[in-house]
């Protein structure tokens, strides 16, 4: 006859095995439904200042059926008014539904001519819409591209709209949007992370701190995989080795590495496509 501790031994190991089973399906449907996360931006690898944390919104239900429908659900987390800089510039927020299929065409009209690069909705959708709605804003039109790095990692640093206008300032590379967001479409898997060709978001050393600015890689780059891969540049990567070849300052050699180009290129106009296919 069983033993009334051996009855009560068995009714807990059946609780702890029915609690362990919702906990894995509880996990489960976590991973499937995780909604995007953001936070806070300035320099590639260096920078200074206050980081701001998202966290996940929506409902696990409208995410699976926003989903299926073509769409993801964005975060955007705005930079409290109280902490934005004058180099901050409020364009507001995109949509926080994102198509998640489709081919757009990046173009950036410079003084030196164009650049093009191919982006891939479902592979970047928040980062692929946040682009897109800062470049109808003109968000991007006549800033400088205020970073180049020749040794190591071999990048052109764009983006910031605070670096207009005839020389350079010390506050160039820390400007942005009024929100930041969280890190797609990371190379963890390829060698080298970021090749020749690629076009990807800078960000500070902290996860979910993407905002406007963006790197060109002229050369294969050793960079860890914590940066979103844009897209694949299609044309204009000869004006950016023109730039590279001709050096930069050493401006932020003691820092981050690299300088100002030496050779300026300014983005006129940047757009975004509709998505295609």
């Amino acid at each position: 006859m069983t033993s009334t501790r051996e009855r009560q031994r068995a009714a807990a190991r059946a609780r702890l095995e029915r609690e362990m089973a919702e906990r894995a399906a509880s996990a489960r449907r976590r991973r499937q439904t995780q909604a995007i996360v953001g936070a806070a931006a300035a320099l590639l690898l260096v920078v200074a200042g206050t980081v701001w944390l998202a966290t996940s919104i929506g409902d696990d239900d409208k995410k699976q059926d926003t989903a299926a429908a073509g769409f993801v659900q964005c975060a955007w987390t705005e930079i409290p008014k109280d902490q934005r800089t004058k180099e901050i510039k409020d364009v507001g927020l995109p949509q926080a539904q994102q198509a998640n299929s489709g081919i757009q065409t990046l173009t950036m009209e410079t003084n030196l001519g164009a650049i093009t690069a191919k982006v891939d909705r479902s592979l970047v959708p928040c980062t692929a819409g946040s682009f897109t709605h800062l470049a109808s804003k003109n968000f991007f039109d006549n800033s400088k591209c205020h970073r180049l790095v020749t040794e190591g990692i071999k990048v052109l640093q764009c983006g910031d709209p605070s670096a207009t206008g005839k020389g350079w300032r010390e506050t160039d590379g820390t400007g942005g949007p009024s929100y930041r967001m969280a890190e797609e479409n990371l190379p963890t898997d390829k060698r080298p992370p970021y090749p020749e060709g690629v076009i990807a978001m800078a960000k500070s050393q902290q996860p979910g701190s993407t905002g406007s600015q963006f790197f060109i890689v002229f050369g294969d780059s050793p960079l860890n995989p914590d940066y979103t891969v844009l897209g694949t540049i299609t044309g204009g990567m000869d004006i950016v080795k023109d730039v590279a070849k001709a050096g930069d300052d050493k401006a932020y050699a003691q820092q981050a590495g690299g300088g100002h180009p030496k050779k300026e290129i300014v983005i006129n106009k940047l757009t975004m496509s509709e998505p295609q296919g």
